[in-house]
């Protein structure tokens, strides 16, 4: 099937789907014709033309699940995968409808999205942010012979690439991951002629997880990914489970893809700019009012709801606090916090302006519970009453008030609560796996190996913080990890995960539908030892009544915490959890995962007037890539006691 508007050529086997060549600016064929197909591609069996005019042409690939198969190797979901290509615009958009008809057997659903298959000898600039930018090492580079696998699989440092430029240095496709909320436009320039190829999300109401889902983006292909749907940096907990039986159907977009170029090189970096400016012209245009299919609702078919959100901390303020910059949400998550995991339905969000004033516009009609978060308050919030958009309609909430968790006054606190680590000690790498696009960057948690730097910065002894001494921008380590005895790995002990290497088309539609994780014994190689950290602070006095340490948890992966109060044993022994988390943060170089709120009961008659001290205990031994990732901590007294009284 060809497409061709004047500007862009689109070459689309049918009834497959398969987009096999893009012809723009005088390429022939922006794709990688030579690649072959992966056998995760969803593949349409029935192709039609949906719309066709002089002003536009959507075309449709289409594939039904039979619900009476016997074969499990068919993915129970009936796909329609649609292309539209419009008369004067540069680029094309994509979509795709996911149904499961009733009678489907039951499965779980962990990953899809698109993939673009670049040409690997004209793109090798990429680009995902202003300050995000760099030259990519080529496909060969991280194979054996110009590179050398890392303990994490995606990581390879380069030894021998074919830019001398980029030996010694690190690559790691989850380096390039975003948040829901930070991305939206990532792609890459070529060279000789110099064209922009980027994928454009003008929303994100079709992405599983919220806006601080993290994707991932672009990585050495050259490729780019459109992630409609993951578990990435929250794992197993998000994995999407479908009942025998159980009927669903989720519209996939549309994205955008956008194509521009330029003749003269020295102003390649405008494409960059170029680009941003379509994505602002694309998120007004959302909805769109050109796409054909029932499933997907005009701006007339839709809802909004306005409010404002104020916090109630009778500990900070006398009066309601305006919940200012907070992030505002529709889900169909019915419990707080739980808009992280929801993945069927879709969401939306907006942040509030100074005043806690939202407006949560284009809301697909449903029933949705009112989800929300403030930074510098501990928690989640969400409304008592549900939420019912229908077409048209404009709910005025008028004032809600969120009331954190909290017990009684401050004694202490560590950090400050965004849901991420970054307000706490982030070192920098260890020369020998550096990635120079993160070097003196406020994102340095994206190098590699920053796990073992505990060990270097605390070879015998665990850190020990002291409230009112320590800073914890400097002396709080922002991951709570296991401490390595020898930092010479071996080469032979690796995580994998039992996904087949991908082997993409030039551009694909992928599903994953398992994942098998393998663990390996690190404890004969390299030994990591468990790790107890202390936070020391005086009491002027000890009240009757309990008090409250809140552990507010920015990721976790694999860990085993206990928490002990003046003395490590059996009896002073307040809270535990074990094997908390399949977040992947650490190894994936993030600074959050899925948020969690722990709170841990103290009896006064584990506390003395005094020094005292609470030992927080990284348990798990003999793994390198587990850890906790702190977002903030504070201790509270009982509500009969002030706060004057406790800390000296």
């Amino acid at each position: 099937v060809i497409l061709d508007n004047g500007l862009v050529r689109l070459t689309i086997v049918k009834p497959q789907g398969l987009l096999t060549g893009i012809k723009y600016g005088g390429m022939d064929n922006l794709l990688d014709s030579k690649s072959g197909e992966t056998s995760r591609g969803l593949r349409g069996s029935e192709y039609s033309t949906v719309h066709q005019s002089n002003d536009q042409l959507e075309v449709s690939f289409r594939s039904t699940y039979d619900a009476s198969t016997t074969s499990t190797r068919q993915v129970p979901l009936s796909v329609d995968l649609r292309y539209i290509l419009r008369s004067g615009v540069s680029g094309f958009h994509c979509y795709a409808i996911y149904e499961r008809p009733p009678g489907c057997r039951a499965f779980d659903l962990v990953q899809t999205r698109m993939v673009f298959k670049l040409q690997q000898d004209k793109f090798h600039y990429m680009a995902i942010t202003d300050n995000k930018q760099r030259i990519m090492p080529m496909p060969e580079d991280i194979l054996p012979g110009r590179s050398k696998q890392l303990i994490v699989p995606e990581s390879v440092l380069l030894t021998n690439p074919i830019n001398p430029d980029l030996k010694g240095e690190v690559d790691d496709k989850y380096q390039y991951s975003m948040d829901n909320k930070d991305g939206g436009l990532h792609g890459w320039i070529s060279s000789a002629p110099v064209i922009g190829f980027w994928v454009i999300f003008p929303s994100h109401e079709f992405r599983n997880g919220g806006p601080t889902k993290q994707n991932l983006t672009v990585h050495v292909g050259p490729a780019c990914l459109a992630m409609f749907h993951g578990t990435h940096y929250i794992g197993t907990d998000l994995l999407t489970q479908f009942e025998q039986g159980e009927t669903w159907r989720k519209v996939f977009g549309p994205f955008f893809v956008y194509l521009n170029s330029t003749p003269d090189v020295s102003k390649a970096h405008n494409l960059w700019v170029d680009a941003k400016k379509q994505r602002l012209y694309e998120v007004s245009a959302w909805p769109y009012n050109f796409v054909s299919s029932p499933y997907y609702l005009s701006a007339e078919e839709r809802g909004s709801v306005s409010g404002r959100l104020l916090v109630q901390d009778r500990f900070v303020s006398n009066s309601l606090i305006p919940a200012k910059t907070a992030y505002v949400g529709l889900s169909a998550a019915r419990t707080e916090g739980s808009w992280q995991l929801e993945s069927k339905d879709y969401q939306f969000w907006v942040q509030t302006d100074s005043d806690g004033n939202f407006t949560i516009r284009n809301v697909i009609p449903g029933v949705y519970g009112l989800h929300g978060w403030v930074p510098g308050f501990i928690g989640d919030y969400l409304d008592k009453k549900l939420v019912t958009i229908s077409a048209g309609s404009q709910k005025q909430l008028g004032d809600l008030i969120y009331v954190p968790l909290r017990d009684g006054p401050t004694v202490w606190e560590i950090g400050f609560p965004d849901r991420t680590s970054t307000g706490f000690y982030v070192p920098d790498v260890n020369p020998m796996y550096v990635n120079k696009l993160f070097l003196n960057s406020p994102e340095k948690f994206r190098q590699y190996g920053l796990w073992d730097r505990y060990t270097d910065i605390h070879p015998e002894v665990d850190q020990n913080f002291t409230i009112g001494i320590n800073d914890p921008k400097k002396d709080w380590f922002f991951a709570h990890v296991a401490r390595s005895l020898s930092l010479s790995l071996s080469p032979h002990i690796q995580v994998r995960a039992s996904i087949i290497e991908p082997l993409p088309c030039s551009m694909f539609l992928e599903i994953y539908v398992f994942i098998l994780f393998v663990s390996n014994d690190r404890r004969g190689a390299n030994k990591y030892l468990p790790t107890v950290w202390k936070i020391n602070f005086n009491l002027n006095s000890v009240t009757s009544g309990v008090y409250k340490l809140r552990l507010a948890v920015a990721s976790a992966n694999r860990s085993d915490l206990l928490v002990h109060v003046n003395h490590v044993d059996t009896e002073h022994l307040v809270f535990q959890v074990m094997n908390l988390g399949t977040d992947n943060a650490v190894c994936r170089h993030g600074i959050h995962g899925l948020y969690r709120l722990l709170n841990v009961d103290i009896a006064p008659s584990n506390l003395v007037k005094g020094d005292n001290s609470i030992f927080l205990t990284q348990a798990r031994e003999g793994d390198a890539l587990c850890g906790i990732l702190y977002d903030y901590l504070r201790l509270e007294a009982p509500v009969n006691s002030q706060r004057a009284e406790h800390l000296e």
